[in-house]
This record gives structure tokens, C-alpha cells and sequence, in this order.
């Protein structure tokens, strides 16, 4: 469901262009959770917002649900959402304003998208709160609606940008309790993060990055074996240092 090949992104800097992203490739297979893990300014977040068509690549190439991030990112768009821990919740909408406008963006005919947002909202416990503006909601709750906003197309793919940063324990609990939902769902889920027990917890494999590099790829297990090493944050530490 996403496929990518020696993607690279540079950016100008004040000693000629720096590489951002160094030449990555990676595999995301169907129903399948990949944890991006790495450290801040690994070039995680410059990865993923390739993948869903904010950056254009500087070199490579990268599809997603079979569609080009480069000649066909309308395509892209319509098949993946999604969510960081920045909700970007506006203030004066309700959640189900909020989560309506998004489904009307992607030009949902109100017989489906109507029934999808009550299924939505009944299965992140939104409804305590759907007519609360965004100006009035708990951190939480303004996550649960970026979820849910992710979620009202019903994409095959699922792109999360450290989605638990700077959040409180219950409501990191929350969020990765609505991922493991999706996941039994059977959605194709690209995971970034730099918290060890969250990859432990969700992710069937796990690509370690690091200076803009994918250092290695593999299941907890295969990258135990392979390096001599049980305990993951040791292996991190020692493959990113």
C-alpha cells in the first residue's frame, strides 16, 4: 500500500543544500502497522509529509494505495489520512461541524457520510461532546476530532505524525487505543515516533531512521536477532548514536 524508492528531500540552507531525507526505501504492506522510529530531526516528518503531497521529493519516487506522490496526488489525497499531534481544531466550529465540513471536502454524499460520522463518533466516545466548539475542548477531545476529521473517507492508509506528542498518559492511552481499532480494521498504518513502548505495543515491523537515513527494517524480533540486542531502546540508542 505504500512503496518507496531512494526518496530524497533537500532544502537550501547557509552552506549549500542540506539532505533532509538521504535516498529512503521502505515497504508498508497491506493491514500491516510500520513504525518510522527515530530521533527529532531524524527526517521523519519531512518523509511523511512527502507521502501525503505537502513536499514534492527532491529524488525517488513513492506511491501510495498504487498512486504517485508526484504525478497523481489528488489520487493520494483521496486514499490516505492523516494526523499529527498538532489538531489544528478551529475554534468556533463543533466536532461534528468540524467532521462534516471534511467529508463534504471529499465530496461525500450526505445518505454515507451522515451514517460514517455516527459510527465514528459512537466509536471514539465522541458524542458527550459533538456540538462543543473547538475553542471549549480538552486536548483530548481536539484529538479525537483530528482522528475522526482523518478518518471520515474511510482511507485505506493511515499516516500518524508522533500523533501522542505532548500529550497527558490518558489520552496517549486513548489515541493508541483508537489506532489499535484501526489495525483490527485492517488499515495500512505508517507510524512515526520516537517512544519505544508505543512501536513495542503496535507496530508488526519497524524501520529505525536516523540523519535522514532508514538504518535497518525488520520485526522486533529479526532486529533483536540481528543485532544481539533485547532490549529495544538499547538497540536504538546504538544504532542511532
Amino acid at each position: 500500500m505504500i512503496e518507496v524508492l531512494d526518496l530524497s528531500k533537500s532544502f537550501p540552507g547557509p552552506h549549500g543544500t542540506k539532505a533532509a531525507v538521504d535516498a529512503v526505501r521502505f515497504v508498508v504492506r497491506p493491514g500491516e502497522v510500520l513504525g518510522l522510529l527515530g530521533p527529532n530531526g531524524a527526517g521523519k516528518t519531512t518523509t511523511l509529509r512527502m507521502l501525503c503531497t505537502v513536499l514534492k521529493p527532491t529524488a525517488g519516487t513513492a506511491t501510495v494505495a498504487g498512486y504517485d506522490v508526484v504525478t497523481q496526488p489528488s489520487e493520494v489525497r483521496r486514499h490516505v489520512g492523516f494526523l499529527s499531534a498538532n489538531t489544528g481544531v478551529y475554534d468556533r466550529m463543533t466536532a461534528w461541524e468540524m467532521v462534516r465540513y471534511y467529508g463534504e471536502l471529499h465530496q461525500i454524499p450526505w445518505g454515507e457520510l451522515g451514517p460514517r460520522m455516527d459510527d465514528l463518533f459512537a466509536t471514539l466516545q465522541m458524542n458527550d461532546f459533538r456540538n462543543v466548539v473547538g475553542g471549549k475542548m480538552s486536548t483530548g477531545m481536539k484529538q479525537k476530532v483530528s482522528i475522526a476529521r482523518a478518518l471520515v473517507n474511510d482511507p485505506p492508509v493511515l499516516i500518524f505524525d508522533e500523533p501522542t506528542n505532548g500529550l497527558d498518559v490518558l489520552i496517549q492511552r486513548a489515541v493508541l487505543d483508537s489506532i489499535k481499532q484501526l489495525r483490527g480494521r485492517g488499515k495500512t498504518i505508517l507510524f512515526s515516533t520516537h517512544i519505544m513502548r508505543e512501536v513495542e505495543k503496535l507496530c508488526d515491523r519497524v524501520a529505525i531512521m536516523a540523519r535522514g537515513k532508514i538504518v535497518c527494517c525488520g520485526t522486533l524480533e529479526e532486529l533483536r536477532a540481528v543485532y544481539k540486542q533485547d532490549d529495544l531502546e538499547e538497540l536504538f540508542f546504538a544504532l542511532v548514536s
